[in-house]
């Protein structure tokens, strides 16, 4: 009797530490898909760049930051910088590849012009996916889309093979 409870014991712990990771997934993918969004209608309310970076400049694993003002080629000497939004450290998640790397100067950002449109910091246009995975179940993931018209949506490859392609 103990036995069999000792095994379905195991099992419950292992399934309710997947729905803690895939409730993990969910929040991060949501949290980053509300700060595109913002930094984008931040960008057409201020008629000025507004851009997201890593927090530590290379990698978005370490979180990310949402800044505004001083961000022309040729900043103002009055201009004044804001973060607006930020976000830590997003482990055990990651992003499986770089993201928004700008080719010409190998910088990891995106930025929203006036107009609101996604650019890289020297005005190329973006990769439009990130993809999103948990450090301890590898089949876990969500894609974050960047559509068109500027419109971010997430994506579970496991139920929308469609809608992720």
């Amino acid at each position: 009797m103990l036995l069999m409870m000792a095994i379905v014991l195991a099992f419950t712990i292992a399934r309710l530490q997947e729905q803690a990771a895939v409730r993990q997934l969910e929040v991060i993918s949501r949290k980053w898909v509300m700060h595109a969004n913002f930094a984008r209608n931040q960008a057409l309310y201020l008629g000025e760049p507004v851009q997201m970076l890593p927090r530590n400049h290379q990698d978005w694993n370490g979180g990310w930051v949402i800044t505004s003002g001083c961000i022309a080629r040729q900043p103002k000497v009055d201009c004044k910088a804001r973060n607006w939004l930020s976000q830590e450290d997003i482990y055990p998640l990651y992003f499986k590849n770089r993201g928004f790397v700008d080719p010409h100067a190998h910088g990891v950002q995106l930025q929203f012009n006036a107009a609101g449109a996604a650019k890289t910091g020297q005005g190329g246009f973006l990769a439009n996916r990130l993809i999103l995975g948990h450090q301890h179940y590898a089949d876990l993931e969500r894609q974050l889309i960047l559509g068109s018209g500027g419109r971010w949506r997430i994506c579970n490859p496991k139920t929308d093979h469609k809608g992720c392609k």
